[in-house]
């Protein structure tokens, strides 16, 4: 005999007191701040990412306090230690200006020019600002407690020391066998693990690389286009389609990286820091930079790299921002579209925070088995 299956009355009603179960508690989220000044500014910080830019404050007070008051620990040594001995160079081929110059504002200029010349959003302006900023000042904020707290003497550290000339060889000495008058260069000499120079230049021209490969999509794997030739984030009766890797495009984003690895050699050249010390710098800012861009964008792979995370949880207004209860803007990080649930399932995407859920269908008569 055929029968009928239908969603009942009850399912479809547990559906509707969910979702504005949902819209309420947003709702209480928001009445929970309650009104008037101390209102105003909770709802201000919860919808911005001023929580961002004074931890980013924070961060660069605290590399002030360290770079102008914090000596480093200094190890014990011994005058004939040849992997100390090396001349100390006056001229640096690298020198500290050079380095801001080549990884800060290069990259951040060439950063700036990229989303003009894309005609990118003041979202897309404002993240990638932030992102390359944090990635900045928290290697440098690590790496400068990190040099402080080991306290690894450089290999040019005999120059720099000049120790006393009756100081006995084959014996641990400490700093006050030292002549040195000048107190940068004498305490500067043990600050060689991690390499600084190997960080900064990673952490900047490592995100400028990392944001061309977002832009100019040079790692995507597939994108999701309609059979109308259109492209959406939501993946229903929409087909995923391969994308050709361009290598101009690679080898444009690898440039930054050839320019951070030739920084970090030549450290080595000017016997700053030993082999151990350029690797693991360069290391420690890869490792962060790609962490503090992995905060505000998806994943390379994704047909989507190009578009930033959207910040809080909302609902999308007419002009493709996320809209609070109250019409509010706000912004949510959310996951990259090959992370939908298949079939019709719950669909998330990148730029997008709510869940597309299958419509409501009434489902033909079935036959019963024979």
């Amino acid at each position: 005999m055929p029968m009928s299956m239908a969603p009942s009355g009850h399912t479809r009603d547990s559906r509707n007191r969910t979702r504005a179960g949902s819209l309420g508690t947003l709702g209480s989220i928001e009445s929970k701040h309650g009104g008037g000044l101390i209102g105003s500014v909770s709802r201000w910080w919860m919808r911005s990412y001023t929580s961002d830019w004074v931890a980013f404050s924070l961060l660069l007070v605290g590399y002030i306090f360290i770079a102008a008051f914090v000596e480093p620990f200094h190890r014990l040594f011994t005058i004939n230690d040849i992997r100390i001995s090396f001349p100390h160079a006056e001229v640096e081929r690298v020198p500290v200006s050079h380095l801001f110059a080549y990884a800060l504002f290069l990259p951040l200029f060439l950063l700036l020019l990229t989303n003009y010349l894309l005609h990118s959003p003041r979202h897309i302006h404002h993240l990638s600002l932030l992102g390359f900023l944090t990635s900045i000042i928290l290697t440098t904020f690590l790496t400068d407690l990190i040099k402080n707290m080991v306290g690894r003497p450089r290999p040019d550290l005999i120059a720099r020391c000049q120790p006393l000339p009756d100081t006995p060889p084959n014996k641990l000495v400490g700093v006050e066998i030292c002549t040195q008058t000048d107190h940068h260069t004498l305490h500067d000499g043990w600050r060689s693990f991690p390499s600084g120079h190997s960080s900064f230049a990673f952490a900047g021209l490592g995100y400028l690389a990392l944001f061309w490969c977002g832009q100019f999509r040079a790692f995507s794997t597939s994108s999701s286009s309609s059979p109308g030739g259109g492209s959406s984030g939501i993946m229903d009766g929409m087909e995923k389609v391969l994308v050709k890797r361009d290598l101009l495009k690679a080898l444009l984003c690898l440039s930054p990286l050839l320019g951070a690895l030739m920084i970090a050699i030549s450290r080595c050249m000017d016997y700053r820091h030993d082999v151990e010390d350029v690797c693991v710098g360069s290391l420690m800012g890869w490792v962060i930079t790609y962490w503090s861009y992995r905060r505000y964008w998806p994943r390379l792979s994704n047909g989507r790299c190009g578009e930033p995370y959207s910040g809080m949880n909302g609902e999308r207004g007419d002009q493709g921002d996320l809209l609070g209860g109250n019409g509010a803007r706000r912004y949510s990080r959310v996951r990259d579209e090959e992370e939908a649930v298949g079939g019709g399932g719950f669909q998330r995407n990148v730029g997008t925070s709510s869940f597309v859920s299958p419509p409501d269908v009434e489902l033909g008569p079935l036959e019963s088995p024979r």
